[in-house]
């Protein structure tokens, strides 16, 4: 067994899956902004590629030519997003509580590097509130904490910072290709637990690629 002093969670969806909801909330901010776009799963999957929601709108608008306030625009998708976290109750994805008992039950650390906003993130163990707290992480992130988002490595080295803790004695936990490289970059290793709108990427550089977290996969 490989001695870890801390597990770090990347993004959301390390923990819940959230690509449907997300992507349902786009397409409802879409329409209540006036615009005829629509995200299907397939072309969600391909704007999935780029990290962020207001990036990946940003990107988009300009393919479609068009000049929008992508900030108002994610923060509306955000809300209807919110909203749906808060009057559903959603459950964690398959061993993510059987990762959070054993590292509890050993000292061993939890970080989640998610940059994403505090609203989510409320949202989040909203949602969770019955099977996963707050209190469970000893750190967690959010967009405020850092200038530069995944790929870069910038909030993994803020968790490093915060655990108190070097690269080499925590494993990192990521959804997504692109995620991953914040913490490939952060010099930490990487298993890849893809969501289900990842399982066609290739997770190159992974430590490990896994369906289903479990204690034996990771820790042995």
């Amino acid at each position: 067994m490989i001695k870890y002093k801390a597990v770090i969670f990347g993004a959301i969806g390390t923990i819940v899956e959230t690509s449907n909801i997300q992507r349902k909330s786009f397409n409802k901010a879409f329409k209540e902004f006036g615009l005829d776009w629509y995200w299907s799963p397939t072309e969600y999957k391909k704007l999935l590629k780029k990290s962020g929601g207001e990036n990946r709108l940003s990107s988009y608008a300009n393919k479609k030519n068009i000049k929008i306030n992508t900030k108002k625009l994610r923060d509306l998708k955000t809300k209807f997003f919110n909203d749906y976290l808060k009057k559903n109750e959603i459950k964690p994805r398959d061993g993510v509580l059987n990762i959070i008992n054993f590292c509890k039950k050993n000292n061993i650390k939890l970080g989640f590097a998610t940059s994403t906003t505090a609203n989510n993130i409320n949202s989040i163990f909203f949602t969770l509130k019955n099977t996963i707290s707050k209190k469970d992480f000893n750190f967690i992130g959010n967009d405020k904490l850092i200038l530069r988002k995944k790929p870069y490595p910038d909030i993994y080295k803020i968790a490093l910072k915060k655990l108190n803790i070097r690269s080499k004695e925590c494993l990192a936990i990521e959804d997504t290709e692109e995620s991953m490289k914040s913490a490939l970059k952060a010099k930490i290793r990487c298993v890849a637990f893809p969501g289900k709108l990842h399982k066609h990427q290739k997770f190159k550089g992974a430590y490990k690629i896994i369906k289903k977290l479990n204690k034996k996969k990771i820790f042995y």
